[in-house]
């Protein structure tokens, strides 16, 4: 049996692969409209995970709006038990202060690329850290690849148009592990939190 590649975050689904289907409404729409009618039980039917969802502190939204509407994500993936993928850009520690309110079955921080210590961090409360195509621009975020745990790695192309053949390339390359070792390693990371059938 061949293992497949698996594709945490992608917004450019290819049906050749493991592909994450998340729901919920992105930061940067925080300040549209009051979500609280939107963000509900149904808005989440069928879906695999919550998200993407998180703050952005390089972005002109509010970010009162963004912490409404990401806390509204986040008490649904609470009540349904539902996984949480998270965009987080210049907002790291109130992220986590906010995540740490909430009793959350599986946390991935997809596009990581903070720094080692936030990494550990970050790892220590039990999340996961997913990596795209952009990781090779930051030594930083290279560093943090080289040492993060495998059994909490996870690979995305996001909205790049990349390969996720190529994500794992370019891991395998940062952390000298083999490709059919790694593929492994990411199926059995999804299998973990989601199920075989993606179901958890």
């Amino acid at each position: 049996m061949i293992t497949p590649f698996v594709d945490i975050h992608t917004h450019r689904f290819s049906g050749r692969c493991i592909e994450l289907h998340a729901r919920g409404v992105h930061p940067w729409r925080a300040g549209e409209c009051d979500w609280v009618q939107v963000v509900g039980d149904p808005m989440f039917a069928g879906a695999q995970a919550v998200g993407e969802t998180g703050l952005d502190y390089a972005c002109g939204v509010d970010r009162a709006a963004q912490e409404r509407l990401f806390r509204l994500h986040l008490a649904a993936a609470e009540r349904l038990a539902l996984p949480v993928v998270l965009h987080c850009v210049r907002a790291f520690e109130p992220v986590m202060a906010i995540l740490g309110q909430y009793s959350l079955c599986a946390v991935i921080f997809h596009g990581f690329i903070g720094s080692p210590q936030q990494a550990a961090r970050a790892l220590q409360r039990g999340y996961c850290l997913s990596f795209g195509p952009s990781a090779r621009r930051s030594p930083r975020t290279l560093e943090t690849l080289r040492m993060c745990p495998a059994d909490r790695i996870f690979a995305e192309t996001d909205d790049t148009g990349a390969d996720i053949a190529e994500v794992y390339a370019m891991i395998c390359d940062v952390c000298g592990i083999g490709m059919e070792a790694l593929k492994e390693r990411l199926a059995q990371n999804y299998y973990d939190i989601f199920g075989k059938d993606g179901d958890k």
